[in-house]
């Protein structure tokens, strides 16, 4: 059985999640699901990056230890799987002193060896919200451009991490595509900045200002920077060192603003280790409110628990989680930018999911199941439509090449097509004019049993993507080797 490895970031918990990362973790849900469906062995990691002076002054502010505003936030992250059906097999967190911090110390000790890392004085630009250095041309108009607010004036002595010795190896890595970059914009421009040659990087902070953190080992007068503790999760996560040997991630899931942390700190790292490199890297946009990212930072966010639990209901429970699901996944492009509203929000929930899937769905399961129909279609007296059959063909390819795309919003563009072209046949052929039995009139049989094997290639199409409501459908019919049987459902998405 073929093993698939796939990861999100893990989420700062310096304050409960918002729906920029609930796309992230859909995306990857996404992929997860369809890799399974395959049959294929998946293992899902996500969790929670909680160490940082960020996290460290929002305890402050907040009245908390550090421990406790990590405990509290990171649960509401694990309670995301809930809300929004999530599959992630594991979640790691990095305060975990048993499980994550043997494994950062251990990738530290074989940087060390390798002659990688080594002590200096420092005196930097430092931007609290990306917890790391920044240089002029990060800046615009001497604010960093994420956060929009000037970075601090540091001078210390720090533990510098030899980034600038990979520059070359990871260039041809990423041009040969051994370290694979989606979509290609994210390649030329993690290519743009391995061109112009890496820097040694700064890979610890004083611990007098930075206690809450992964101890360096042997300096206790050091903790390790955001690179040596949060990305080494990948490996902790997933069993330790000698798991990630046998099989790296096959697909890093971030966003934009972590490209050169993933494409350029951690393969150097990795290099620098011995170990080997994750096989791709695939980049989402942001989520937009009004043109503008949407951030903890900025205060513009949108709480995913709020929003799921405002559009489900008493009959349709899981129209909220599936209706976010959709709206992440087809309304933000997978590897660009999209907007938020709660006005686009609506409109697609009707548009899309109440007046079209819905809609079709009850539709032919109201046809099939009628009281003059017995709800049972005889197999033996119907034939599927070569048009019908061929146009599921194509549908099926197509969403299977654009999930392997990573445009996860092209392949529910995809689906709804047949759903549409189902609409279209019943239309055409009419099933409603006559009385339908399963002993007489065999063209309108034929008709709606075309139209329930439309709507299951749909469910099945749609199971990674909106996996309760494509569950619903699935178990209306049953599709025995002589007979299909048909049962009505409740409205899958009533209309607001």
């Amino acid at each position: 059985m073929n093993k698939f490895y796939i990861t999100t970031s893990i989420a700062y918990v310096n304050a409960p999640p918002h729906i920029g990362f609930a796309l992230e973790s859909l995306q990857a849900d996404v992929l997860a699901r369809w890799r399974r469906q395959k049959g294929e062995e998946v293992f899902f990691l996500t969790g929670t990056d909680e160490h940082g002076a960020k996290i460290a002054r929002a305890a402050e502010v907040a009245g908390k230890t550090p421990r406790e505003l990590v405990d509290e936030n990171a649960e509401k992250f694990r309670e995301l799987k809930k809300s929004l059906n999530l599959s992630w097999d594991n979640f790691i967190r990095t305060s975990d002193e048993k499980v994550h911090w043997p494994v950062a110390q251990e990738l530290w000790r074989r940087l060390e060896k390798a002659g990688d890392l080594y002590k200096k004085s420092y005196q930097g630009l430092y931007c609290v919200g990306h917890e790391a250095f920044v240089t002029q041309k990060d800046l615009e108009n001497g604010k960093c451009r994420d956060h929009q607010k000037e970075p601090e004036i540091i001078e210390e002595e720090n533990w510098f991490f030899r980034l600038s010795k990979y520059s070359e190896v990871i260039k041809e890595k990423v041009e040969s595509g051994e370290l694979k970059i989606v979509p290609e914009t994210r390649k030329n421009e993690i290519l743009s900045l391995l061109r112009e040659g890496l820097e040694d990087i700064s890979f610890s902070r004083p611990s007098k200002d930075l206690s809450w953190g992964v101890p360096v080992p042997d300096d206790d007068t050091q903790t390790m920077y955001v690179w040596a503790d949060a990305l080494s999760n990948y490996i902790s996560g997933r069993g330790g060192i000698s798991e990630w040997e046998k099989h790296p991630a096959d697909i890093h899931l971030i966003g934009k603003d972590i490209l050169r942390f993933h494409a350029a700190i951690w393969p150097g790292m990795l290099l620098s280790a011995g170990l080997p490199l994750p096989k791709a890297i695939y980049v989402h946009g942001h989520i937009l409110s009004n043109g503008q990212k949407m951030s903890k930072s900025l205060g513009n966010v949108v709480d995913p628990f709020e929003l799921a639990g405002k559009y489900g209901s008493a009959s349709s429970p899981q129209a909220g989680a599936d209706a976010v699901r959709y709206y992440l996944l087809k309304a933000i492009p997978s590897g660009g930018d999209g907007d938020f509203s709660y006005e686009k929000f609506e409109e697609t929930y009707n548009g899309d999911l109440a007046n079209g899937l819905g809609n079709f769905a009850a539709r032919i399961l109201v046809l099939a199941s009628s009281d003059t129909n017995k709800s049972r279609i005889h197999t033996n007296d119907t034939k599927i439509d070569s048009v019908v059959e061929e146009k599921i063909r194509i549908v099926r390819e197509g969403v299977y090449k654009k999930i392997e795309e990573f445009k996860l919003n092209e392949a529910l563009e995809a689906i709804w097509g047949l759903i549409h072209f189902g609409d279209q046949y019943a239309n055409e052929k009419k099933p409603w004019e006559k009385k339908i039995t399963a002993d007489n009139n065999r063209q309108q049989t034929t008709t709606i049993y075309n139209l329930l094997i439309i709507l299951d290639n749909v469910a099945a199409l749609l199971a990674p993507f909106l996996p309760e409501t494509a569950e619903k459908i699935t178990k209306s019919i049953t599709n025995k080797e002589e007979e299909i049987t048909v049962k009505k459902i409740e409205n899958l998405f009533p209309r607001l």
